[in-house]
C-alpha cells in the first residue's frame, strides 16, 4: 500500500521560502551584477538544491509491502524490514534526526535498537492499522 506525504503549512512556508530566497540570490547574479565565473558557480550549486527542495514537498511518499516499509523522498529512498521495527510512536514531531516528512504530528519509527526516522503519511491512523496488519508486534504509543 502506498502513502503520499502529509505537507502541513509550516514546512510548506519553510522548504517555499527557501527556494524564493535562493531564487532571488540566483536572479541578483546573473541579471542585477556582471557576470562573472561565480555566478556560474552559483547557479551550478543553488539550483540543484532548488530541485531537491522542491522534490522533498512533491516527492515524498511511502510504501508497506508485505516485508518492507520504504520510503522515497527526492533521490533519498530506503527499505526498512518490517521485523526490524519495534516501535511506532503516533502524534510526534521529530524536529532533529533522519526525517523524510512534510509535516509535523506524524510517526516516529524505531527500528534496529536504537535507530528512528520520523514520517508524516496522509493519515497517521490508516497507515498504523495496516502496517499493525502486517506486523503485530510491533508496539504502538500515542503520545496525544
Amino acid at each position: 500500500m502506498k502513502f503520499k506525504s502529509r505537507s502541513d503549512i509550516f514546512f510548506q512556508s519553510i522548504l517555499y521560502g527557501a527556494c524564493l530566497l535562493l531564487l532571488y540570490v540566483l536572479y541578483v547574479n546573473l541579471f542585477l551584477v556582471a557576470i562573472e565565473l561565480i555566478s556560474y558557480i552559483m547557479l551550478a550549486v543553488l539550483l540543484p538544491v532548488i530541485i531537491f527542495i522542491l522534490g522533498l514537498l512533491h516527492g515524498t511518499s511511502y510504501e508497506l509491502s508485505t516485508s518492507f516499509f520504504s520510503y522515497k523522498a527526492a533521490f533519498l529512498r530506503g527499505k526498512i524490514p518490517l521485523e526490524n521495527i519495534q516501535e511506532l510512536i503516533v502524534g510526534e514531531t521529530m524536529w532533529v534526526g533522519f526525517k523524510p516528512a512534510t509535516a509535523r504530528n506524524g510517526i516516529i519509527i524505531k527500528y534496529n535498537k536504537g535507530r528512528e526516522i520520523y514520517i508524516s503519511p496522509d493519515s497517521n491512523e490508516t497507515f498504523v492499522k495496516k502496517i499493525i496488519e502486517l506486523n503485530p508486534q510491533i508496539n504502538i504509543v500515542d503520545s496525544k
